[in-house]
């Protein structure tokens, strides 16, 4: 085999590599999300339609007749310029929705909404906190802007919770978070 020979299938075994790394490593960073928003407008949850027939009661016992903010709280920025609210509301049947209100945060590969136990920290000591403790996924994030809302599972007790991430579950990073504060 004559040396250009070999050094042929050498380039064309690298070059096919390289593609297959390049390949990789763009579904993994995904990095044409930082350039794409996606906006999303949800309205604030409204109270559940009356249920009908007899013995029929619209809200639970001691509920309030419309939604009521329990707690909240101010995005700060971690890995990404994070800005926005989040509220914990309580609605009329007694069930929680966590609504992100005026988020505008970067868009990136595989981000969740979490509740979570981690106290908030400012600047990268913050980053990755929150899946130290207890933590609960509320979701992926729906888009990287705008208001949207979450429902809390029936089954997690929101006393345990003090605070909410953007999580990043690809690398493990926080976006942005805030503590939530009782109202």
């Amino acid at each position: 085999m004559t040396r250009t020979r070999r050094r042929g299938r050498l380039l064309g075994g690298a070059s096919i590599g390289a593609a297959v790394v390049l390949a990789v490593a763009l579904y993994w960073l995904q990095p044409w999300k930082l350039w794409q928003d996606e906006t999303v407008r949800e309205a604030l949850p409204a109270a559940a339609a009356a249920p009908s027939g007899p013995g029929a009661s619209a809200a639970v016992p001691g509920a309030p007749a419309a939604p009521v903010t329990v707690a909240r709280g101010t995005l700060i920025s971690h890995e990404h310029s994070t800005t926005g609210t989040v509220e914990l509301i309580r609605l009329p049947d007694g069930s929680h929705t966590l609504r992100l209100a005026n988020l505008d945060t970067s868009n990136g590969p595989d981000l969740r909404v979490w509740l979570t136990d981690a106290p908030v920290k400012e600047g990268v000591a913050g980053w990755r906190v929150f899946d130290d403790g207890k933590h609960t996924s509320l979701g992926k994030l729906k888009g990287n802007k705008g208001d949207q809302n979450y429902p809390v599972p029936a089954d997690v007790n929101i006393a345990d919770f003090s605070s909410v991430t953007i999580w990043c579950d690809r690398f493990d990073v926080s976006f942005g978070a805030a503590g939530l504060a009782s109202v």
